[in-house]
């Protein structure tokens, strides 16, 4: 967020905070992206705040409460309060369990796996309205096709990312594999490691496609501990994840550290993998 939005998220946050009983006399921001992390103190509450035009937080609230009833791996809503969504002054303020971090280390792909096998196993149970995930390829889609939003980016890069949207979204839609509820981003960032195990964070980009489509937003080795896996898929589900997030960093003010420079890596990754054989990007 902009330094002037931001301070007055902040000060939403503690305001509900306080109305509802909640000691807030200083807030920490742990993440800022297009939604502020907070931890307000001494309270010890997680704060999650967003636009009110940007967000989906009353879809993330029952879901996280859905699927922390059956057991699955996800962070809870803070039990203090009642679960809901607050709104005040331009923003929507969700209040959440905060989990101090555990001594750093690496997750082993295994635990990672199982985590993830659990989260999908609790998500196949639950029917609610979801985006599919073309629907999140098409909006990189859109983003590649307009030149006044990436407008750094050459012909030739807009033209493999074009393409390789294009031709990786038929052709795992083509091959009309089981589909579920999915996370969305699993990604190791959206991973805590919390005295009470692995839990999953950050709902709000759940959609609907192949179990393979989350797995490869984690590392390799995940895939390769996660049960009944259909690796060609996976594959081509890494390579169409990797053009997605390739894309946002070309959006006209994308704000996340070094993002062209990654967005380079990732262009030079794209093309070495559908070098191996170009048939991936065909069509």
């Amino acid at each position: 967020m902009q330094a002037s939005e931001a301070s007055r998220a902040v000060a939403a946050a503690m305001s509900i905070a306080s109305s509802l009983g909640l000691t807030a006399d200083d807030a920490i921001v742990l993440h800022d992206s297009n939604k502020l992390t907070l931890r307000l103190l001494p309270c010890d509450v997680l704060a999650r705040v967003a636009p009110v035009a940007d967000q989906v937080a009353e879809f993330e609230v029952e879901l996280a409460q859905r699927l922390a009833e059956s057991g699955c791996p996800v962070a809870a809503l803070e039990p203090r309060v009642e679960p809901r969504v607050h709104e005040r002054d331009g923003f929507v303020v969700t209040l959440w369990t905060y989990y101090a971090p555990v001594t750093p280390g690496e997750i082993s792909p295994g635990d990672y796996a199982n985590a993830l096998a659990r989260l999908h196993v609790g998500m196949r149970e639950l029917d609610v309205p979801t985006p599919h995930f073309t629907d999140r390829v098409e909006q990189a889609q859109r983003l590649v096709a307009n030149r006044d939003r990436t407008p750094a980016l050459s012909q030739a890069d807009r033209e493999l990312l074009a393409d390789t949207l294009r031709s990786l979204r038929r052709a795992i839609v083509e091959r009309g594999g089981a589909e579920q509820l999915l996370h969305g981003e699993p990604h190791p960032g959206n991973l805590l490691t919390t005295k009470n195990g692995l839990l999953f964070i950050d709902l709000e980009t759940c959609c609907r496609g192949p179990v393979e489509f989350d797995l490869a937003h984690a590392p390799e080795e995940v895939g390769e501990q996660y049960p009944g896996v259909e690796q060609d898929l996976l594959r081509e589900c890494r390579i169409l994840v990797l053009a997605m997030i390739t894309t946002w960093r070309w959006e006209r003010g994308d704000q996340l550290p070094n993002g062209r420079r990654l967005a380079a890596e990732w262009l030079n990754q794209i093309r070495a993998a559908l070098g191996h054989d170009g048939s991936d990007a065909q069509g």
